[in-house]
């Protein structure tokens, strides 16, 4: 991606009987974001057309075969299957799941040969995409298989909160086992290089929760935060990054303490999502820190209830897409300026870039 061409954005369906086409035809309606990229679903025309008639008639899209003919003025339309396939908005299918996978698989297999720049990906229902081919409990697990990460964080963002977890869909019964000083170190390292070379942040500032109530009460209630979470910090420390905690959970929210930190580390999802999604004003984004691409989503799921229906907020699509926009560029400029070993930025945060409607 060069400074002055547009980033061509791949897009994945998602679940074909959940919200994320009805995303896309919304979201793609507004042709003003087509000056800021070029998009690219990885799907059917058929299966699109269906959502079109109930959701936006005159929606126009290009449906391109060779990548030297991608409209740069429309949604563009890449063939990964021929086959008719049954969709029923709302209900829980193998052809929903099946053909999430594919969409997926043929999107990644395009990002691999950069033919695409970065990935925005629909929801899925874990349930049924699993199968020889996707064999995860989520986007963030499979793509750091299938592109050699050693770890990867999720985070959740807004402009003014970002967490991060430590554990994603883990069984309450199962943390234990996984929530390790060494898991806590290797979390909180990713998310740092992320803050700088993703969101331009020179210093970040980093807060670690407790896992008990209390944050253990100093051991009344719990060990973890002494045994486990307080040496994790002391050897972030060492590597002079600026981690704090473990805070109580409860009150590091309800005070408003996430503003004083460019991201939070809760160690395990219920912890880190509640508060967030209850703060994010339906602008929330999921990013797949630690990967060696750039990968967004919503941050929500394939919400059934309301699929088919025309009721589906693109919200927080919209602000994924804005997001794969601005981390790609701004990863492009941390790697610009640092590959002659100069030292990165004069201010402890760059300026973000403005959303499209911002713009001009």
């Amino acid at each position: 991606m060069s400074e002055n061409k547009k980033p061509i954005i791949g897009l994945t369906t998602g679940d074909l009987n959940g919200i994320g086409l009805e995303l896309i035809i919304k979201t793609f309606s507004n042709k003003s974001l087509f000056d800021y990229c070029t998009p690219v679903l990885f799907a059917s025309n058929k299966v699109l057309s269906f959502y079109t008639k109930s959701i936006n008639e005159q929606f126009k899209y290009t449906s391109v075969k060779e990548w030297d003919k991608l409209n740069p003025k429309a949604l563009n339309v890449y063939t990964c299957w021929q086959e008719d396939v049954k969709i029923t908005p709302g209900k829980l299918t193998p052809e929903g799941g099946k053909y999430a996978v594919r969409s997926l698989e043929v999107a990644v297999q395009c990002l691999k040969d950069k033919q695409i720049d970065g990935l925005l990906t629909a929801p899925i229902h874990k349930k049924n995409v699993q199968g020889p081919n996707f064999n995860h409990s989520g986007h963030t697990p499979y793509l750091k298989e299938t592109f050699g990460a050693s770890d990867v964080a999720m985070m959740l963002c807004t402009d003014y909160l970002k967490v991060a977890l430590l554990t994603e869909h883990v069984p309450v019964t199962q943390l234990e086992k996984h929530i390790t000083t060494a898991a806590i170190v290797s979390k909180t390292e990713i998310v740092h290089k992320s803050l700088i070379q993703d969101f331009g942040i020179e210093k970040p500032k980093i807060a670690i929760l407790g896992l008990n109530p209390h944050a253990g009460d100093d051991g009344l209630i719990g060990s973890e935060e002494k045994a486990i979470i307080m040496p994790a910090i002391e050897q972030l420390r060492d590597k002079n990054i600026l981690v704090f905690g473990p805070y109580a959970a409860d009150g590091f929210f309800a005070r408003s303490a996430y503003q004083e930190f460019d991201c939070v580390l809760a160690m395990y999802h219920d912890q880190g999502l509640i508060p967030f999604k209850t703060l994010d004003n339906d602008e929330g984004v999921n990013f797949s820190a630690g990967l060696s691409i750039v990968r967004t989503s919503p941050d929500h799921g394939t919400a059934f209830e309301i699929a088919g229906k025309n009721e589906a907020n693109p919200s927080s699509y919209l602000h994924a897409l804005y997001s794969c926009i601005d981390i790609l560029a701004q990863r492009q400029g941390y790697q610009e300026n640092t590959k002659n070993h100069l030292a990165y930025g004069t201010h402890s945060k760059r300026p973000r870039r403005n959303k499209p409607e911002d713009r001009g």
